[in-house]
């Protein structure tokens, strides 16, 4: 029996792939179609790296063929799969923003863990060091800048740079800030899926008038999810601090969170990490240190890790008074608070410093499957 081509790809018009509404040979998977006497062989193209939806695609060339054509005795299937290289529907856009010379972007693996208060302090410490400062809360779903800046009830407004309307970020503190936080009432939650949630990053990263800035902080929500993969899609990180407390449990969290950033799939530099709550110390015995959570458990795997450690902030209740007043702790003149955080800031400063000066500029990552002083500019 003499095979015909246009027969068996008649015959292979009749299945479709899953997730798809085209048959496997109108939607192009179908790429090639060989007869050798009574051989079959057909070359597929997939557009879905998911291993069952390619098994059941082969199994189904196979089956159709031996039935339709029982003189066939052999039937192989070469199978390979090739992924869009941008899928626009979760991603936002991947360039530089103009005028920024670093963006650092703030990390834990676990929440509680003080990520936000970190990210207010550092901010307001590098203000006062002389950089030009930003903020951008990308905590979509827990939005903490306008409570921790008393911005709360501010909405940003418009205004027109080179012919085009951007957003204005809200000033406070001398940090320029964007968050959900001013579109939404303070009680009002965001029920998003993801494409929603990169679109509002989207318009407040690229749609926004950020001006001349040394570093740009966001503050990413907790773990490594959906929003982390979006940011690194759509900017060049310069480089990652992770914050967790002393505990084993937030730890577990935050070598996770290390392991993201350094992948091959994101490659982008941890400058450090943070060790947030390291030790309550009351008023009365100023001389005692209370490790509630553990000792130097950041700092330990900072070691474990081969990262820098950055240092470590007391649990104090005037921290969290001064997040929750709007007026971060670090802007207390004269205090222990004051010292602690510029010199995690200084350090977060160096290493700053030490990558641009050893390491090229990262790239926006391209992910197409799972698996101020002129020395911190970039180079």
């Amino acid at each position: 029996m003499k095979l015909d081509r246009k027969e068996i790809l008649n015959v292979l018009e009749t299945i479709t792939i899953a997730g798809e509404g085209q048959n496997m040979v109108e939607s192009g998977a179908v790429k090639n179609v060989l007869t050798f006497g009574d051989e079959v062989v057909v070359d597929l193209v997939l557009s879905t790296p998911a291993m069952h939806i390619r098994k059941r695609a082969e199994d189904d060339i196979k089956k159709i063929i031996q039935e339709r054509f029982p003189a066939v005795t052999s039937i192989k299937v070469n199978s390979k799969v090739e992924v869009p290289e941008k899928n626009t529907e979760n991603q936002i856009k991947g360039k530089e923003i103009p005028g920024i010379s670093n963006i650092v972007a703030v990390a834990s693996g676990k929440g509680g863990v003080g990520k936000s208060t970190v990210t207010a302090n550092l901010a307001v410490t590098l203000s006062k060091m002389g950089f030009k400062v930003g903020v951008l809360d990308a905590d979509i779903y827990g939005p903490s800048m306008p409570i921790m800046f008393d911005v709360e009830l501010e909405k940003p407004v418009s205004e027109v740079v080179d012919g085009k309307s951007k957003m204005k970020p809200i000033e406070s503190y001398g940090i320029k800030i964007l968050s959900i936080g001013f579109f939404t009432a303070p009680s009002q939650a965001v029920i998003w899926r993801g494409p929603m949630a990169s679109k509002a990053l989207n318009q407040m990263i690229f749609d926004a008038n950020w001006g001349e800035l040394d570093f740009l902080l966001i503050d990413l929500p907790p773990g490594t999810g959906d929003i982390h993969l979006s940011i690194m899609q759509s900017l060049p990180i310069t480089g990652a601090v992770v914050v967790s407390t002393p505990q084993a449990v937030a730890l577990a969290d935050a070598k996770k969170g290390v392991s993201m950033f350094l992948s091959d799939a994101i490659n982008v530099p941890v400058l450090g990490i943070i060790e947030n709550m390291a030790y309550f110390t009351p008023e009365e015995l100023p001389e005692n240190k209370y490790y509630i959570f553990g000792k130097e458990g950041a700092k330990n795997l900072a070691e474990d890790l081969g990262v820098p450690f950055l240092g470590e902030v007391p649990l104090v209740q005037s921290i969290r008074e001064a997040g929750d007043f709007g007026r971060p702790a670090a802007l207390q003149t004269a205090s222990g608070i004051e010292t602690v955080f510029e010199e995690i800031t200084r350090n977060v400063v160096q290493e700053t410093v030490n990558r641009n000066q050893s390491l090229p500029p990262t790239e926006a990552v391209k992910i197409t499957t799972m698996a101020g002083c002129s020395a911190v500019k970039k180079n």
